[in-house]
């Protein structure tokens, strides 16, 4: 199940998110996920382990289990290479041994100081706070984005945890539109306002974090999963499903783009059968009603400011 991106490429609508995968995983990870049926895979230069996944690919198609073209790649621009957006999507593309990008995402709406090709340090100051560089604009940024694309290199451009305004504003100044704007998204915080504007606009929207994060967010961040909730798990016992194929399935018949991650063989395959049942409206408007406006990725815990403040 795919869904047709403005740019007129198509993305299916389950991927795998290797954000926290250990490089020493990342091989037998794409490889499972490749057995299971995924076709979907979002990186970024922020996780480090762009090797990992390059080598992992390259291994993939030598053994013939897919071909390139069947495969939808994402990788993302940091905030401290926005100065640099050739290089740096170049460097991403040698790390993960491609010749183009299915997608390629300004991962956040901040330039931050330069800190040097595919490092991706948080460029704090002295003080402890993110050394935001206020030289480089959003417009100047995907001005160099689109031109990835007149290069070759890069099929569709987007952004990622951009808000209404922000989105807005790229629309207006943008001469190849966004394809995508990857937010988090889930239950509990269900975002619907900018969900609608930009599947209004023709902005498909991927939701990162589509489980609320679970184990990985309470770690990090100390967050609240919605897995818990007991009206998700009164749903999961109605259709005979995990609480997890709930949440995502309310996710694909939002029409927002899934990239749940896990390392574990039967959690990618339990997240990938979500496509044999279909919430009810009165279920999905029952979950609408548990919204908290709950955020569970905060990077201000890294960069000692508060950017959605």
């Amino acid at each position: 199940m795919a869904i047709t991106l403005n740019s007129g490429f198509k993305m299916p609508m389950i991927g795998l998110g290797v954000w926290r995968m250990e490089g020493k995983d990342i091989k037998i990870l794409i490889l499972n996920a490749i057995k299971i049926g995924y076709r979907h895979f979002d990186c970024a230069a922020d996780y480090k382990n762009e090797e990992e996944v390059g080598e992992a690919l390259a291994e993939v198609f030598q053994a013939g289990l897919v071909k390139r073209e069947d495969l939808f790649i994402t990788t993302k621009l940091w905030n401290s290479d926005h100065g640099h957006v050739a290089e740096a999507c170049k460097d991403s593309l040698k790390k993960l041994r491609l010749d183009y990008l299915d997608l390629y995402l300004v991962h956040f709406p901040v330039a931050t100081r330069h800190t040097g090709v595919g490092t991706t340090a948080s460029a704090l100051g002295e003080d402890g706070v993110l050394d935001i560089d206020t030289t480089v604009s959003l417009e100047t940024t995907w001005h160099a984005m689109e031109d990835l694309v007149s290069m070759g290199l890069v099929r569709s451009i987007g952004i990622s945890n951009y808000d209404i305004f922000l989105t807005r504003d790229c629309l207006a100044y943008a001469r190849v539109k966004p394809a995508v704007n990857q937010i988090e998204t889930h239950p509990y915080f269900q975002r619907d306002s900018l969900v609608k504007f930009c599947q209004k606009h023709g902005v498909c929207v991927t939701a990162h974090t589509p489980l609320g994060g679970a184990t990985a967010n309470t770690e990090w961040f100390g967050s609240v999963s919605c897995l818990d909730d007991p009206v998700l798990k009164g749903l999961a016992k109605k259709y005979n499903k995990t609480v997890a194929q709930i949440v995502l399935r309310w996710g694909i018949q939002r029409n927002t783009v899934i990239i749940p991650k896990s390392s574990k063989v039967e959690r990618l395959e339990e997240n990938f059968l979500v496509f044999d049942f279909e919430l009810t409206k009165e279920d999905m408007d029952f979950i609408r009603t548990i919204d908290r406006n709950y955020r569970t990725n905060q990077p201000a815990k890294f960069w000692g400011i508060d950017l959605y403040a």
